[in-house]
C-alpha cells in the first residue's frame, strides 16, 4: 500500500468499479492488461490517471478508477477461513487503541484479514506478532500481506500457543482461536500491565467460559458486545433499509490486564471491576 498520490502509479493497488457496482482489485504493472467479460483494459492506460476517473474497456464498458479502501481489501481477501468483517475490525482497533508504533499480538492468523488491519494501523514503526498452528493458513496470510506491502511489519510464528508466547509487554492482543478460555494465562503473560485483550467468539457458551477464565487470571474492565450493521438504499425519494443486513458475526469480549495489590480493599475493588460494577 503506497503513500498517497493524486494519480494511479505503477505498482499501486487499484479498484475498478463497473456496471452494477461490480468491482475488481488489481495491482498496476506497466505493460500488463486486465481482461474481463466486458472487455480489456491496458494497465498503461490507467497509470497516470487521476483517481476517480472514468475509464473504458476496448468494448466501451465503463469503469471508475479508485483507490481501494482497507475495507475493500479485507472483504476481497483470498481466504480459506471465515472472514472478519470491517464492522468488527474497526471497532476492535478503536476500542483497543491500536496505533502507530505499538507492539500488537494475535493468535489465530487465519487468512490474515485482522493481521492486515493491525499491520496497517501500527505503521512502519510498529510491530505485529502473529501466531498460527496451521502452516497452509500462515502461508496464505503471508502471501496476502505481501500483496499489500505490509509483510515487513509482521513476525509470523508457526506453533501451538499452549506453551505461551515469546513476547512480553505487548500493547494489545487479539485472540481468535476455537478455545480462547484455555489461553487466558498465556495472553496475560504476554501483555503489558493495563494492556488490552480482545476475543472474537461465536457462541454464548464460549463467552461464559471466557468470562470465567478472565476473572480467574486478573483481567478487568470486561465488556461483551456484538456489532450489527444495516445499510439503507441511497435513494432520496424512497429511502429505506436494504433487504439484507450484516447481523451477528460473533461476540466481542474486551478486557484489560490489571495488577491487584495486597491491600484487601484493592482486591475487593478489582473484584467489583471484574464483575462490571465500575
Amino acid at each position: 500500500m503506497h503513500s498517497y498520490s493524486s494519480t494511479a502509479r505503477d505498482g499501486d493497488l487499484v479498484q475498478l468499479v463497473g456496471l452494477r457496482h461490480k468491482h475488481f482489485i488489481l495491482s498496476l504493472e506497466a505493460g500488463a492488461k486486465f481482461e474481463t467479460h466486458r472487455g480489456v483494459l491496458q494497465h498503461d492506460d490507467l497509470i497516470g490517471k487521476p483517481w476517480g476517473t472514468q475509464v473504458f474497456s476496448h468494448l466501451g464498458a465503463p469503469f471508475f478508477l479508485l483507490q481501494p479502501s482497507l475495507a475493500d481489501l479485507l472483504t476481497n481477501l483470498p481466504r480459506t477461513t471465515q472472514i472478519m468483517y470491517p464492522k468488527d475490525i474497526g471497532f476492535i482497533l478503536v476500542t483497543m487503541g491500536v496505533g502507530p508504533g505499538q507492539k500488537v499480538m494475535e493468535a489465530g492468523t487465519g487468512s490474515g484479514s485482522m493481521t492486515t488491519a493491525l499491520a496497517y494501523a501500527v505503521g512502519n514503526e510498529g510491530r505485529v506478532v502473529s501466531y498460527e498452528v496451521k502452516e497452509d493458513a500462515q502461508n496464505l496470510a503471508r502471501k496476502n500481506l505481501n500483496r499489500f506491502g505490509l509483510a515487513s511489519r509482521v513476525d509470523f510464528k508457526l506453533r501451538d500457543i499452549v506453551g505461551g508466547f515469546d513476547e512480553t509487554d505487548a500493547d494489545s492482543f487479539f485472540l481468535d482461536v476455537p478455545n480462547p478460555y484455555d489461553y487466558a494465562a498465556q495472553v496475560r503473560a504476554a501483555l503489558k500491565p493495563g494492556g488490552y485483550l480482545c476475543c472474537l467468539i461465536p457462541t454464548f457458551n464460549q463467552v461464559e467460559k471466557v468470562l470465567q477464565a478472565l476473572r480467574q487470571n486478573h483481567f478487568a474492565f470486561i465488556e461483551v458486545c456484538e456489532i450489527l450493521l444495516r445499510y439503507y438504499k441511497p435513494e432520496p425519494t424512497r429511502l429505506r433499509p436494504t433487504d439484507r443486513m450484516v447481523a451477528h458475526t460473533g461476540f466481542l469480549v474486551f478486557a484489560r490486564k490489571i495488577e491487584p495489590g495486597n491491600d484487601p480493599r484493592g482486591v475487593e475493588l478489582s473484584n467489583e471491576i471484574e464483575k462490571g460494577d465500575n
